[in-house]
């Protein structure tokens, strides 16, 4: 089982070259076969630059050019559109995911899941400087979504998750243009009956750069795909759902 890495990087000379050759030495140790794809969304600075300089270090990197108008949204469109492996891991440009965190993802793969989803509020994960301002409306947000689906889960919002392919194409087409996506995936994964398990995940904040999420823009945003889901769970009649069985899903590991 092949993986595919997919990372939207806009503007993130600083951090790409330690982020992607982390993931290199992560998953080359664990002899787990990958690609890292690089969709490069409109940057301005020196992101191409050190993109080329990867592809010519790591055999398994490469990059594509997000045609689409930019935002978060739109470059993990391209890479969902662009990745070639049998499953695709969605990870951030500025370090702040875990490459041990993939590799545990992928193990869990093997087991037979077909989502694997990360939580980084959990005992056993570690978070470092998280902001205060976006940790209220995290757990606002989540403990929001918690109730409408009746579910346990607890950080749907995190982009960082693992989906096998079937499961993409299963859930397409991706209406979300920004980061609201990250909750239009998983959301989807589960209300269509694919299998997932929930691991604890690190999550570390950025060092270099600026967060490209914008709280005041996105509220609406996020409200409107998980109603668009919920409508769906409540009215589809199964339309959607996945025809294959059993279904199964495990408790935080």
């Amino acid at each position: 089982m092949r993986l595919s890495i997919v990372i939207p990087a806009h503007n993130e000379e600083e951090v790409i070259y330690n982020t992607v050759s982390a993931l290199c030495t992560a998953l080359t140790r664990e002899n787990i076969p990958y690609e890292i794809l690089v969709v490069n969304d409109h940057s301005s600075d020196g992101t191409e630059n050190v993109l080329n300089r990867l592809t010519l270090e790591y055999s398994n990197v490469r990059w594509v050019s997000n045609l689409k108008p930019g935002g978060f949204g739109y470059a993990i469109q391209t890479g969902l559109e662009e990745f070639q492996g049998d499953a695709v891991c969605i990870v951030m440009a500025d370090a702040s995911d875990d490459p041990k965190d993939v590799v545990k993802y992928y193990r869990k793969l093997e087991e037979g899941y077909e989502c694997v989803f990360g939580t980084r509020f959990n005992r056993a994960s570690t978070v470092v400087d998280y902001p205060p301002h976006k940790l209220i409306a995290n757990r606002a947000a989540n403990w929001f979504i918690k109730q409408l689906f009746g579910l346990k889960y607890n950080d749907v919002t995190n982009a960082f998750k693992c989906y096998r392919r079937e499961v993409i194409e299963g859930i397409s087409p991706i209406l979300a243009c920004h980061f609201n996506l990250t909750v239009e995936m998983p959301l989807k994964a589960i209300v269509r009956g694919y299998s997932y398990t929930v691991v604890p995940t690190n999550w570390y904040n950025r060092t270099y750069g600026v967060s490209k999420l914008k709280l005041k823009e996105m509220g609406s945003r996020y409200l409107f795909i998980v109603l668009y889901i919920f409508l769906e769970k409540l009215l589809s009649r199964g339309d959607y759902h996945r025809s294959k069985a059993p279904q199964k899903v495990s408790k935080i590991t």
